[in-house]
């Protein structure tokens, strides 16, 4: 059904390994549930390759409004999984793709790019992105929590970023350290998020956004 419906990636994850991460980042409820379907769709490369001159304001237009319509087609097609889990008699959460909860940790109630990476769709790149074989870090997330037994699909991919800077090089606010992930070091190490939600948001109340999304046009596993 996820693929009828236009996800381009797929997956399941076991969240047994990360409990004590989900808890820290949503709460006991969010991690109550034992297994996650990610589901990914491209962003269209011709948008992507666009944000470069992303001071044009048909670019920002069009940037904006892809990033928007992705994301309400990963709701919808999460909401219509959870629907027909639930009615096989299993608990089903789908979570938005993009809603933060918390704006002092920066943060959304459920990692995406966690369920992904855990499901074997890809690995977490210096840009702190899920980073995918296929289409490097140029797709949206969605997730399903549930507690259905689902068969998990993989595991976490081997990092393949090695000496690549490209994205800490080109971000415009040095968000990114450069250092690689690793699964026992917090966020901070790798990522100042704060710079990237300074940069970004010229508003408190988020109406309005700036365009950036560079570190995802240079990541070369997306260009090829």
């Amino acid at each position: 059904m996820a693929e009828h419906e236009g996800a381009d990636f797929f997956g399941i994850a076991d969240l047994s390994s990360v409990n004590e991460i989900i808890i820290e980042q949503g709460s006991s409820f969010i991690a109550g549930y034992p297994e996650a379907i990610s589901i990914g769709i491209k962003l269209p490369d011709a948008i992507v390759e666009a944000l470069p001159d992303r001071d044009n304001p048909a670019v920002a237009a069009n940037y904006r409004h892809t990033y928007d319509i992705t994301n309400l087609r990963l709701d919808l097609l999460t909401s219509k999984l959870a629907s027909i889990i639930q009615q096989d008699g299993y608990k089903a959460l789908p979570i938005p793709a993009s809603e933060r909860c918390d704006d002092e940790k920066i943060c959304a109630v459920f990692s995406h790019k966690l369920a992904a990476n855990l499901a074997g769709l890809g690995w977490i790149g210096k840009n702190c992105l899920l980073i995918t074989p296929e289409a490097g870090p140029r797709v949206r997330w969605s997730t399903v929590l549930t507690d259905a037994p689902l068969k998990v699909t993989g595991e976490p991919l081997q990092v393949r970023c090695e000496d690549c800077n490209e994205c800490v090089g080109i971000c415009p606010v040095n968000a990114f350290t450069g250092e690689p992930f690793r699964e026992n070091e917090p966020l901070e190490v790798r990522y100042d998020a704060r710079k990237c939600e300074e940069y970004l948001y010229d508003s408190k109340d988020h109406s309005n956004w700036n365009v950036c999304g560079l570190c995802i046009y240079v990541c070369p596993h997306g260009k090829k």
